[in-house]
């Protein structure tokens, strides 16, 4: 709702967020990655664990897809359409927010 907020009227708002892919497959492959290999990497490069866990639990949490969408929606944005990239594993979400009225339109 903020971001519909300050959105200037007639605003197109891109949003890029990390989801999980829709193949079977890919989801397994991912959530493998995700809960066991990359919180270690991390964990090596930078010397914290726990922001790598963080990330894998938001992303796993999310709403993301047509459930996103919806939310947008429901704060007021209009257009609203979802582009998966790179197999799934993240998407960028537009919406616009509508013009604003004036005198004589209803």
């Amino acid at each position: 709702r903020e971001m519909i907020r300050v959105l200037k009227p007639g605003g197109r708002s891109l949003i890029l967020e990390f989801s999980l892919p829709e193949n079977a497959l890919m989801r397994k492959l991912y959530l493998f990655y995700f809960r066991h290999v990359l919180p270690k990497i991390g964990a090596l490069i930078s010397g914290d664990s726990y922001a790598y866990n963080y990330l894998n639990q938001t992303v796993e949490t999310f709403p993301y897809g047509d459930a996103f969408c919806r939310l947008m929606e429901e704060a007021g944005f209009k257009n609203v359409s979802a582009y998966p990239l790179t197999f799934g594993i993240a998407t960028i979400y537009r919406g616009d927010k509508p013009a604003a009225v004036t005198e004589g339109q209803s």
